[in-house]
């Protein structure tokens, strides 16, 4: 192992080189050396023509994290999971300016064990019948984009798609210690992340890696049962030389109670005010009562606020997880996301995935961007803005129960809830229920026919599916059937024959679940 300095580390990459990043959208990503590489760039216009690969998105939704590589010029390809988080890097994809690919997060976090063993690649179920099946786009972003990467392959009389192995040229990963001999231990990280395969898949592939950490120790100062990544796959060690380039997310310089090393004391929350969000997060809540200590994942945005509202009525027999690998706990909300509060338990980044894979969890709740009439959902692509799926496909196509969260349409809407009833005070002037979405992030008909249970839970109506058409379950007291629903849907969508009420609880400003 060799110190050196983030400038030098940048002065390592070569032309054509496939580079690979560790880190959770707000944190884990090893910011000094990415700003270092990027200043490189736009001083003497190396490297160029990387391929760069990641997992979970990484970045401030500005310029940070993976949004330092995003210049025409040093990037050739991107194969990343979540793109929101770099904005950057979606500029280019739509711009043609790079060869930009989406697959799911999951699978490339398993991609790099597969690199690191050897194995010609990842085959699994995840994507099937999305854009990523090589029969809708392959994961191919814009028209640049042409190689087939992904395929579908029949292994015993079933489908499942091939993501191909590749190698990884360097490797930059983030950890809080490292000692004399070049082992990493992360223990003011929130989350081990991608590290350990990571640093594999590179060594393994004749590549360099890179390591960024906040501090230095002695010789066998580390115990090896803390040791996450052995100095032997470790070539070279930054030491952060800004202070916060080593924050521990990029919201918070230093919390405790995400590593453990301190547990957090909740105050009682004030509670939250009868908005349009809180109203579809109490209908999602609801959920909860159907299972019995469920195992749950949230998404970003409004299904984050979940856990709390649930918890505003005394709800608390439930088991959050979040993809970067916290099990248990409160989980930190945007530019913090990735990391939780007060965890039982910290597992890998593929790890979880394996869980989340195989079925393990009972509930999800997602955000709902733009769904059609047969129960499709869009949250990758959106006109000129690429988001991408992230963990949605591997966790939406495993799932249980899946639900979809989000207003009935956007623009400009505004409601009141009081004394049970929902009225529309002004409405939204995009509607968000469409023939065909855009992008095929989730197929509803695929999935329900797999017996998943799926909800899309709006602040005045509640669809499911049914025949494989988007169907109206259930519809808030106080708003009209046709002007404030049917009116508002870009396309005719069947009314249950059993509609149902909303519960008036929902909209009323005191505890839903109140003895």
């Amino acid at each position: 192992m060799k110190r050196i300095t983030c400038a030098e580390a940048a002065q390592l990459l070569q032309d054509g080189w496939t580079v690979s990043t560790s880190g959770f959208t707000g944190s884990g990503h090893a910011e000094g050396v990415s700003a270092a590489v990027e200043k490189r760039f736009l001083e003497t216009g190396r490297p160029r023509g990387l391929t760069l690969v990641y997992a979970a998105g990484q970045g401030d939704r500005a310029t940070r994290g993976t949004g330092r590589y995003g210049h025409e010029g040093l990037l050739k390809r991107i194969i990343g999971g979540h793109w929101g988080a770099a904005p950057r890097l979606g500029a280019l994809a739509v711009a043609n300016k790079v060869e930009a690919y989406n697959w799911p997060q999951g699978v490339i976090a398993q991609l790099y064990r597969a690199i690191a063993g050897g194995k010609p690649g990842v085959v699994s179920p995840i994507g099937l019948h999305t854009f990523i099946d090589p029969r809708h786009d392959g994961g191919k972003l814009n028209r640049v984009t042409t190689e087939e990467l992904v395929e579908l392959v029949t292994l015993r009389g079933q489908e499942y798609l091939f993501y191909p192995s590749m190698p990884i040229h360097c490797a930059i990963l983030r950890a809080t210690s490292a000692d004399d001999d070049g082992n990493l231990s992360m223990e003011e990280e929130p989350h081990f992340n991608d590290v350990l395969p990571l640093a594999q898949a590179a060594h393994n592939s004749g590549g360099i890696v890179i390591a960024q950490v906040k501090q230095l120790r002695t010789k066998g100062a580390i115990h090896p049962m803390q040791v996450k990544v052995p100095g032997i796959l470790v070539d070279y060690v930054v030491v952060a030389e800004n202070a916060e380039d080593h924050w521990q997310t990029y919201g918070e310089a230093f919390n405790p109670a995400y590593c453990g090393d301190a547990r957090l004391e909740r105050a009682a929350a004030k509670p939250l005010p009868l908005d349009l969000r809180k109203i579809i997060q109490r209908r999602a809540v609801l959920e909860l009562l159907k299972w019995k200590k469920p195992i749950v994942n949230l998404g970003v945005g409004m299904p984050s606020g979940v856990g709390e509202v649930a918890r505003e009525e005394g709800l608390d027999d439930f088991v959050m997880t979040v993809e970067s690998g916290p099990i248990g706990g409160i989980p930190a909300s945007f530019p913090s996301f990735g990391a939780s509060a007060n965890p039982d338990a910290i597992i890998s980044h593929a790890e979880q995935f394996d869980f989340y894979d195989g079925g393990g969890l009972d509930l999800t709740f997602l955000g709902l961007a733009q769904m059609d009439i047969e129960g499709n959902v869009n949250v990758s692509k959106f006109g000129d803005r690429v988001a991408g799926v992230g963990g949605f496909v591997n966790i939406t196509q495993t799932a249980k129960e899946v639900v979809f969260m989000g207003s009935l349409t956007a623009k400009g809407l505004e409601v009141r809830a009081a004394d049970g009833r929902l009225q529309i005070v002004r409405e939204g002037t995009v509607k968000k229920v469409l023939p065909r979405v855009e992008h095929l992030s989730f197929n509803g008909p695929y999935t329900a026919g797999r017996g998943t249970k799926v909800l899309y839970v709006t602040e005045r109506a509640v669809f499911d599916l049914r025949d494989g058409h988007l169907t109206l379950a259930e519809i808030a007291p106080g708003v009209d059937l046709a002007r404030d629903v049917l009116a508002q849907l870009g396309a005719p969508v069947p009314v249950a024959p059993d509609l149902k009420p909303m519960d008036a609880r929902i909209f009323r400003a005191a505890p839903m679940l109140a003895a």
